[in-house]
């Protein structure tokens, strides 16, 4: 009667949303204030003024009909200009308007790229630890995801292990840095050695492997270069999302970079436009398309995420947790005190302390703390972190 997978998909929610569904009914029982809830990725810095200002302008003094109308597929045409431009004063590119795909937001540029790529018995590649979600995006347009084995010390990549995954089928690498969950960002050294590989590859069989990238939180990186990966390999899609730079994750605007130099440029961006009218994204929001472009290239405040993150980082450590000290986005990972990592953060649930478990991300006994939550509760959640702790060492 109906799809099988879909009611699968659509009944058994995510373990982050499940969590995070716990922390309410648990704060209507004991008090909002008495609950730490570190289990979803939502930006808690406002949207800067400057977005509200912006939208407000386009609001007040644009035409209504280019304002709330639709736009061509790829995105309003001046905005693809508009944003070209912003990452060429940034990262030494030289795109035009024609390489952006305006997207509602990076799960939706993500899903056109796989459903754009995918043919019949092609794999996909990423790296632990991984967000969960790009299992079920790529078995949506028919593909495999294979995961290559996380690297703790240090969560770049395993190239050893991967090397055993790559194949004849293997269509694209996906890669997240900085990282979710992990806080990870992927140096030069590694993208140099990833697009090594990839060329060797090809130039050993003629098989062209697609790099995609999956940026939501490249603005977020905390005193570290996140390296512009179309700049070191040729065959790469760039996806992007203002959710997490601009505050913006319910406005659904995002792009995907389709560079000249990649292996059949009009094919694959045909192929994008064409995935993208069948997953029925007529357009990106028009206003917020606007909007982004209006503000583009403008500096964000990501100090309080940065202080977040210390303040977590040093209190975890303090109460003997092993962490590696996240570089970018506004996530922890550490280690949990026992294998079991379900069962670890079932029992912090004893302290209000809500964490995601490691092995949802294809890191078994690890946790995902999420930062992006007020000071005041990240700091008053330290004791019951040294309670937990304790517990376990005695």
């Amino acid at each position: 009667m109906v799809s099988a997978k879909m009611y699968e998909l659509g009944t058994k929610k995510s373990t982050i949303r499940t969590i995070f569904e716990f922390g309410r009914k648990r704060a209507a029982e004991v008090g909002e204030e008495n609950i730490f809830d570190f289990s979803l990725g939502n930006p808690n810095v406002p949207t800067p003024d400057f977005v509200r200002d912006a939208a407000v302008d386009i609001l007040q003094n644009y035409e209504p009909s280019a304002v709330h109308g639709y736009t061509v597929a790829p995105g309003n045409p001046k905005v693809r200009e508009t944003l070209a431009q912003s990452i060429n004063a940034r990262f030494n590119t030289n795109f035009a308007g024609k390489n952006i795909f305006v997207t509602s937001g990076a799960a939706a540029a993500i899903t056109i790229c796989f459903k754009a790529l995918a043919e019949p018995n092609d794999e996909f590649i990423t790296f632990a630890p991984y967000f969960p979600e790009y299992k079920c995006f790529v078995e949506s347009v028919g593909a495999t995801l294979k995961v290559v084995k996380p690297r703790p010390e240090d969560w770049q990549i395993d190239f050893e292990d991967f090397a055993k995954l790559i194949n004849d089928n293997t269509k694209a690498v996906i890669i997240n840095s900085p990282n979710n969950p992990s806080g990870a960002v992927y140096s030069e050294e590694t993208i140099k050695k990833l697009a090594a590989i990839l060329n060797e590859r090809e130039e050993q069989t003629g098989q062209k492997i697609f790099l995609i990238c999956d940026e939501p939180y490249r603005e977020l990186a905390y005193g570290v270069q996140v390296p512009w990966v179309t700049n070191f390999y040729r065959n790469t899609l760039v996806c992007y999302s203002y959710s997490k730079s601009f505050s913006l994750p319910g406005e659904r605007i995002g792009y995907i970079v389709i560079p000249d130099e990649i292996a059949e440029f009009d094919k694959i961006f045909g192929a994008v436009a064409g995935a993208a009218r069948v997953l029925t994204h007529v357009n990106a929001p028009s206003l917020w398309q606007l909007v982004v472009a209006k503000c583009a290239g403008k500096a964000v405040d990501i100090t309080p995420y940065e202080r977040n993150g210390k303040i977590l980082y040093d209190g975890l450590i303090a109460a003997g947790f092993e962490c590696v000290k996240p570089q970018g986005a506004f996530y922890l990972f550490p280690k949990a005190l026992e294998p079991d990592d379900y069962a670890f953060c079932e029992r912090a649930k004893k302290y209000d302390l809500l964490l995601v478990p490691g092995t949802d991300f294809g890191a078994p006994g690890y946790f995902r703390a999420a930062y992006c939550i007020k000071t005041e509760t990240i700091e008053r959640s330290l004791p019951l972190f040294k309670k937990l702790a304790e517990e376990y060492r005695s």
